[in-house]
């Protein structure tokens, strides 16, 4: 098996890979450095965001500003040391970018311009048309490409982290276009490989983005941290879930239900279209549940009317919206509501990590939608995901290089490397059972959208916990038709479901363990937020057996938790 050396690797391409990439050059341009992707860096999950990133860049802004609307915007459960970093760190991450070519939305002045966002008392989003996380990723990687010493691994797919006495020291990977498994020696490693929403079956989630730095970091021995927090963004198109920006909204777009009402002014009525997701998210399922939904060949749904903007408007702030309705959804918005519903977006758990983005295991890092930090909490505002990405991809791409710059190389244990190859192409593709990955893959997904969804209770989700587990059972007896190694696609759905199956068992347990209602967690059975009880961040960690659960306390600096109102 062929084995390839480096000082750092970085798994996955998006915003916090290539932040990292970068940041790690910049500390010392002698280290060398890898970048792995299973797919090109371009296509990352990263270019779907689209409509801003949150920064203090006015003087009647502050920095206290941002950090109590995100602790608030988080019901309270965020790090507020960690969010403090953020906040003040943010506005140079902008200012940066700009200077590796990213063509910000100007005022008429030659300021770069700010929108509104949801939960934020101030217009804090920076943005690129509706295109912010494509020119973001655009920017930042012709910025990485620039450097010798960084060089990228595209079309490979990670199977697991190699650790030796609670130390990192590589991992295996499969080439694509060969299917042969080799093993990456390193003396660091970044994870950066995104969120895990496609357990759901509606969500904005590229199909691609799976969850798999999650799983494979759980399965090394770190733990994953408050993955009951799913974001579920207010504005999924009907019917293909693709994301409909907040900026829409920003722009001053109204959700109606079926008799033509704002029906936020029922839930929120200071914020209206402009609160927290989780509590747009609510109303809007509250409103279908109640009858008030529009109904469509696709099932009832919200109606986001932006008529009013004028065309003139739609095509300057949200051209990207137009186009994305008109090809997609069958609607031009200029004329016409976008049928839109509640969608699975955004994890606000992940990875445990400290603030320089170290978890327990020494040499491996985690920064973006797979870790937690806990900026996010329970709930996290629009436009500070790609802030995040930024802010502690550079520090997960510093604090590497710093380690790397003064560790040593670790010998890989070929035993460890050959057992993988054997779970890999003996254990899965040589699987003759009688199931087959797309028929669990789609019973997962719908589990998930009915029990473990915006509203949930604790039958349902213990129902939908012994469901899941009785999969994963299915899935040790699945067969992968296709037994050919190059670009074997059916090998790596089996291989990405895997992950999402133990995803999803850690997300619906802790769901379940959690009685009370926080931000996006909202249990019928337990309707109110509990501090005496639950003002706690979960840990899970995997076992032999079923994950097990333990709570950390929630880091309080300023805000003392309070009454959270819109």
């Amino acid at each position: 098996m062929e084995k390839h050396t480096h000082d750092i690797l970085i798994i996955g391409a998006g915003l916090a890979g290539l932040r990292a990439a970068v940041a790690a050059t910049e500390i010392s341009n002698n280290l060398d450095i890898a970048v792995i992707s299973k797919l090109h860096p371009l296509r990352s999950h990263s270019v779907c965001a689209q409509g801003g990133t949150g920064a203090v860049m006015r003087e009647k802004d502050s920095f206290d500003l941002h950090a109590f609307d995100t602790v608030k915007g988080a019901d309270y459960l965020a790090d507020q040391d960690a969010v403090e970093f953020f906040v003040k760190n943010s506005p140079k991450e902008i200012v940066l970018t700009e200077h590796w070519g990213c063509p910000w939305s100007r005022t008429p002045d030659g300021k770069i311009d700010q929108r509104p966002f949801g939960g934020h008392t101030f217009p804090r989003a920076c943005f690129a048309a509706d295109m912010t996380g494509f020119h973001e990723m655009h920017a930042l990687y012709g910025k990485a490409t620039s450097y010798s010493n960084v060089k990228f691994y595209d079309e490979w797919f990670a199977t697991s982290i190699i650790v030796e006495n609670n130390t990192a020291v590589g991992l295996t990977a499969i080439e694509m276009k060969t299917g042969k498994m080799q093993a990456f020696q390193t003396k660091a490693i970044i994870m950066a490989t995104g969120g895990h929403e496609r357990i759901y079956e509606f969500t904005t989630f590229s199909h691609t983005t799976t969850g798999d730095g999650m799983a494979m970091a759980y399965y090394a021995g770190a733990p994953l941290m408050d993955m009951e927090f799913v974001q579920f963004h207010p504005t999924g198109l009907v019917p293909s879930g693709v994301l409909i920006t907040e900026g829409a909204r920003g722009e001053g777009g109204f959700l109606l239900n079926s008799k033509g009402e704002r029906f936020m002014k029922n839930y929120a009525a200071e914020k209206m279209e402009l609160a927290p997701r989780d509590v747009i998210s609510r109303a809007e399922q509250a409103e279908i549940l109640d009858g008030r939904g529009l109904e469509g060949p696709y099932g009832p749904y919200i109606a986001l009317d932006l008529r009013h903007l004028g065309e003139e408007k739609i095509n300057e702030r949200l051209p990207l919206i137009r186009d994305v309705a008109i090809k997609l959804g069958g609607v031009d918005p200029v004329k016409e509501y976008i049928p839109i519903r509640p969608a699975a977006h955004y994890s606000m758990g992940g990875i445990r990590t400290n603030m320089k983005t170290e978890t327990p295991i020494k040499g491996l890092y985690a920064a973006g939608e797979c870790a937690c930090i806990s900026v996010h909490g329970a709930n996290r505002l629009g436009t500070n995901s790609t802030a995040e990405c930024l802010v502690f991809g550079a520090v997960a791409g510093e604090e590497a290089a710093k380690h790397a710059s003064n560790s040593s190389f670790h010998e890989i244990s070929q035993q460890t490397v050959l057992a993988e190859e054997k779970r890999v192409f003996d254990e899965i593709l040589g699987n003759e059972g009688d199931e087959r990955s797309p028929v669990i893959r789609d019973e997962m997904r719908r589990i998930m959208n009915t029990k473990v969804w915006i509203f949930r209770k604790g039958d349902e989700l213990e129902n939908a916990l012994k469901e899941i587990r009785q999969l994963k059972q299915r899935f040790k007896k699945m067969k992968v038709e296709d037994k050919s190694r190059p670009f074997n696609g059916g090998l790596l759905d089996a291989l990405q479901l895997g992950f999402m199956l133990d995803l999803a068992e850690v997300t619906t347990l802790s769901a379940l363990a959690r009685t009370e209602s926080r931000g996006a967690h909202s249990r019928r059975d337990y309707p109110k937020r509990d501090d005496e009880h639950w003002l706690k961040h979960t840990l899970a960690y995997q076992t032999k057996d079923d994950p097990r659960l333990e709570y950390i306390p929630v880091t309080i600096t300023k805000w003392p938790p309070a009454a959270r109102t819109y």
